[in-house]
């Protein structure tokens, strides 16, 4: 028997081997069952810990908002904001599963609390009406969020990118889609490109908007 075998069962195990499941299966493959045996209990057994799989989902959600970065207080609100736009999109590229689940929690944890707060905050401190603030959280998250999932549905990598855009322009002639194929041709096909690098030009734009419209506000 493993040392994780022996070690008591606990609320933050449970999330834990639950997260690792996400991690590996998606969403769809944590049950509880999948989890108790994970874990080596009966599924019974978690009922102690976890009311049900909305519970674990719950606390899930609460861990992944945990792992991404507070904005910090010791810089400009630009730089706070890149910083934690950036944890974000490093912790929901470990855990793609988690992203149509960031804000879809009707009980949400303390750490989901925290980074909420902490991120309204950096922008009422810096100026922000209340309004714009709530329009410029709304916006930063679905860019990232949006950002998150169509990066994690892509169905070619850096390492397979010529293979893949070979293989989707053999299904057509070139003059059928010749901007499509301009742009493949002499942007996507050569060397050093990664679509991960789009994110910060959608970013500063962002941000770019944001700043003048709290200008405006003054």
């Amino acid at each position: 028997m493993s040392n994780a075998e022996r070690a008591p069962l606990s609320r933050d195990r449970v999330l834990g081997e639950a997260i690792a499941i996400a991690d590996e299966a998606g969403i769809e493959g944590l049950t509880m069952r999948s989890l108790a045996g994970r874990l080596g209990v009966k599924p019974m057994s978690l009922y102690h810990h976890v009311a049900n799989k909305e519970a674990i989902i719950d606390g899930i959600i609460d861990v992944v908002f945990g792992e991404i970065e507070l904005p910090p207080r010791d810089t400009d609100w630009r730089s706070a904001l890149r910083r934690r736009a950036h944890s974000a999109r490093a912790v929901l590229r470990r855990h793609p599963w988690a992203t149509p689940f960031m804000e879809s929690r009707a009980h949400p944890g303390p750490a989901t609390l925290r980074h909420h707060d902490a991120v309204l905050g950096v922008l009422r401190r810096n100026g922000f009406p209340l309004v714009l603030a709530g329009h410029a959280y709304s916006l930063l998250d679905c860019y990232i969020y949006g950002f998150a999932l169509e990066e994690a549905a892509l169905p070619f990598t850096p390492r397979n990118l010529d293979e893949a855009m070979t293989g989707f322009m053999d299904q057509f002639q070139p003059d059928e889609y010749p901007y499509l194929v301009e742009f493949a041709m002499q942007r996507v096909m050569l060397p050093g490109y990664d679509y991960a690098d789009e994110f910060d030009f959608g970013l500063e734009l962002i941000l770019d908007g944001l700043e003048r419209a709290a200008q405006r506000e003054g």
